[in-house]
Order: structure tokens, then sequence, then C-alpha cells
């Protein structure tokens, strides 16, 4: 038996009645000798309430709008129907940042789900194969999510027997009485608690309104991506106690010694100062962390304190923590003492960053350059990251190491942003930008040229590039830096009236 015949028999909505996919389209996408982009044809003809039974009260004029939804390649971590597996190869994600509804914008994090069991019942295995994507993001990665095939009453049936879920999300190509019976019939099995989220194929507003009525969470229309389906979910799961998260942005150095830290601090000032929005760094690195340093501070109480006793920090404690740098910057800063050998598992610190979240609209992270579980899950689980690199051969590879990485954990994000910093060092031979370019399989957002005596007057002095020499070529660049990972522009200073210079304000 064929894929295609495999896949048509165990999913009856392929057949070629199916107004989205005749039997020989699905057959040509299974076989991957053709892509959604090849099969952009005309629109089906649209059906309207007079088409399908103009007595029904819940069907209005609005057409089915064909439902073309692209999932990517699903993780291994997931449980999956088999028929499923047939299209992971064959179907290319769709590109990050869109959605239902346009672009998602980038200034909003995304919240993560809590851990919460997820059953997804579905029509086509296109489908199937975008919700077991999303289930791979790492805003799911506490959810226990099952996809099948089999739509409503494959979801009846399996609960007959069984209790229901935290979440069912539904597809259903029908309309009107036939989907409210069969709705129905699912409420009587459903656990009181369970929210449903109906995946349908007409964008009707009356149907919508209905469906609410009978206590449906959320009903979605293709085309969606993975992060719609992963924003839905979240917003349904969102606590209502503490509704707000920072966006979290990690950087780390793909080598010792390549100014990441540096890259970090930097960064989080301009964005304080030339976007004008809040923001907490969090230096990460306990033993010899250098962010106290850097703003001239050496706070009594530290992260360290934090993460001793991650339970006990709450909102009144995190204040006294952190120390004020200025109007707008927060510094977590580390005990950066050797006395202490700082052995803190991965859940301890996902406690406290959970909660230095919720104080400021950014949250740069300063990682250490060491590989631990907790790097790696603070990695993986912020919203933007930046790698650092020399231009030399050792950076290369392991940010390559790192990109793949980072890429293959995080198929729904943009990939890291690369500084190169000191280029340019005198007599010493380097790798070309390009070539880190090609390489990495983008070009570098940054390059830094090596200048020793405005980098190291800034350390010594504990000041930022952009207090020494506002002007300067690294400070512009510290600007656009930080324009790009925080997504807002900078504000233009306010202009001095006559009477303020005149009096030296």
């Amino acid at each position: 038996m064929t894929d295609a015949n495999r896949a048509m028999k165990q999913d009856p909505f392929l057949d070629g009645d199916d107004p989205f996919l005749d039997a020989a389209d699905v057959e040509r996408l299974l076989l991957g000798e053709a892509t959604r982009e090849d099969m952009n044809r005309a629109p089906a003809p649209q059906e309207t309430a007079d088409d399908l039974g103009g007595d029904d009260p819940f069907l209005s004029e609005t057409a089915v709008e064909p439902a073309a939804a692209e999932p990517a390649r699903a993780p291994q971590d997931r449980v999956i129907d088999p028929v499923f597996e047939d299209l992971q190869d064959e179907v290319a994600a769709m590109s990050v940042g869109e959605t239902l509804y346009g672009e998602v914008d980038s200034d909003v994090p995304d919240q993560p789900v809590p851990r919460i069991s997820v059953g997804a019942f579905c029509e086509r295995p296109e489908t199937g194969a975008l919700i077991h994507n999303a289930a791979g993001d790492r805003r799911l990665a506490k959810a226990h999510v099952t996809v099948e095939l089999g739509g409503l009453p494959a979801a009846i049936e399996r609960y007959h027997d069984e209790t229901t879920p935290n979440l069912l999300i539904i597809e259903s190509g029908m309309r009107g009485r036939g989907l409210f019976d069969q709705l129905e019939e699912l409420a009587g099995v459903c656990d009181p608690e369970t929210k449903v989220i109906i995946v349908g194929a007409a964008n009707d507003i009356s149907l919508y309104r209905e469906l609410m009525k009978r206590g449906v969470s959320e009903y979605l229309v293709p085309p969606m991506t993975p992060m719609h389906v992963i924003r839905t979910i979240s917003e349904l799961f969102l606590d209502p106690e503490q509704p707000f998260a920072g966006k979290s942005i990690a950087f780390i150095g793909a080598k010792g010694g390549v100014g990441s830290s540096t890259i970090a601090h930097n960064c989080t000032w301009a964005m304080t100062e030339s976007m004008q929005s809040d923001a907490v760094l969090v230096d990460l690195d306990l033993s010899f962390g250098t962010a106290g340093l850097d703003f001239n501070q050496d706070p009594a109480q530290t992260l360290g304190d934090a993460l001793a006793e991650p339970d006990r920090l709450d909102d009144a404690l995190l204040d006294r923590l952190l120390v004020r740098c200025t109007d707008r910057l927060s510094l977590f800063s580390a005990p950066a003492t050797l006395d202490k050998e700082w052995d803190f598992n991965a859940q301890d610190y996902e406690t406290v960053l959970e909660k230095v979240r919720r104080q400021a609209p950014y949250v740069a992270l300063d990682l250490p350059h060491m590989w631990t579980p907790w790097v790696k899950q603070t990695l993986l689980a912020a919203d933007q990251v930046v790698v650092t690199v020399a231009p030399d051969l050792a950076s290369l590879r392991n940010a390559k190491n790192l990109f793949d990485l980072v890429a293959g954990a995080r198929p729904n994000d943009e990939p890291p942003r690369v500084v190169i910093n000191m280029a340019g060092m005198p007599k010493r031979p380097e790798i070309p930008v390009k070539d880190f370019a090609e390489a990495l399989g983008t070009p570098p957002t940054l390059v830094l040229p090596f200048e020793p005596q405005l980098f190291g007057k800034a350390a010594n002095n504990g000041q930022m590039i952009t207090e020494l020499d506002p002007k300067s070529k690294a400070a512009e660049g510290f600007s656009h830096l930080a324009s790009l990972v925080s997504g807002r522009t900078p504000v233009a200073p306010p202009k001095r009236s006559f009477i303020a210079k005149l009096f030296g304000g």
C-alpha cells in the first residue's frame, strides 16, 4: 500500500470530495512530487448557506476558505500518529513570524504554557503535523501533547472511557446541525474544566458566535502556523494573577574572552537609554561576573542569595536584591567570589528567572562560557539569542555548533544573532566576515572593530561605551543591536529650548 493510499484509508477526509485537496494532490504531496506552493490553484467554488441547506440558522453567506496550513518537521519526543511521519519531510515550515492575522509582534514575548495535557484529533494529516510541530516548541515544553487522526468522532469514542485532558483541539470540516450535534455528544463525555479549540473550515462569524455560546474556548480557521496555535493555547492558560513576562535576551560567547559580557552590558544600556524602555540585566557568571564592575556597583546581596532559596523569592524581596543603575536599568549582580561552589540545578535558575521576567519588559541574560544543563536550558528558553565571536577558527566552529543546536531546538524562533567582536586586530590572521556568514547561513548583525583604548577606558572607569563616547561607531553599533533584539526603534532626544541652552539646561 502506498503512503498516499494508507493516509487516505486512515483519514476519510482526504477523499475526492475534500474541498481543499483531491486524491491526486494528496499523493503528490506525500510522495514529495509537489509542495503547497505548487498547488496554488484557483480556490474551490464557494459554498453558502443556500448550497448546504438554507434552513440552517447557523450558516451565513460566508464562503468556505481553503485550508492551507503548512507545518514544519515534527520533533521526535512527542506522541504522533504514524500517518503524520509521512508528511514531516514533505511539508515545509511556514515562515517565522507569520500568523493567520499577519506578522507576529516581536516586541510581545510569548508566554510559556504550564504543565497541561493536550489531546488533538485532526481530520487531515497536515493539521496533525502542524500541531505536532507546535508541540515541540520551547513554549510547550512542559505540556504533554498527543496528536491523532479521526476528528470529532474519534474524540467522542476515546473519552467515553477515559478522562479528558486539560485541552482538546478538534478539527472538523462540518458546519451546522451535524457539527453541533457532535459537539453536544462530546460535551457529554468531557470534564467541566476541559477547554476546547475547534479548527474549522469556514471563516464564519455566525458559526464562531454559536460555538462560543456552546462553550467552545476558541475557533481557528486555516491557514495557520505553529506560532498561531502556540499563542492561542498560551492565552487560554495564561495566569491571570501574573499575566506579564518580559522578553528575555540571552548573550553567550562562542569561546572565552570574546567579550560577550561587554556586548550584553552595552546592549542592555542602549535598550534603556536609546529605546527608553526598562530592562533588567542578570549576570549569571556567579564566580567571575563583571557586571558589577562595569556598572560601578558593589551590592551586598546578589543573584546567589536568590538561587539559594528560590521558593522564597517574591516581588518584594526581588526588588531589594535588584540594584538600580539608572532610572530604567536594574542589575541582578553575580557574587563574583570563589569562596563557594555555586552548585544549583536547572530548576532553581528557571524559577528565579521566571520571577525576574515579571519585573521589566526586557531581561538581558549574561551567560558564562560553560556548558551545563542550566546554561543549555536557559539559552534555549530565551526569546532571543546573541552569540559573540572573535574572527578565528575556534569561534567559527563553536558558533556553528551553537547555531545548529539552537535552530534545531527552536524551529519557530528567529536564528541567533551574531556579533563579531575585536575585528581588525593588528598582526592577527583573521577569518573574513563573508566566510563566517557562509558557514552560519546568516550575515553577522554587528561587526565591532578592535578599539582597545575606548573599551579599556570604559571598563576601567565603570562606564558604558555610549557614556564615554556617544558618537563612536561602537556606540552606534550597540544602539543598532539593541533595536534589533528589542524590536523597538531609538527614541530621538528632546530638543532643548533656547532658554534651556541659555542657562545650560
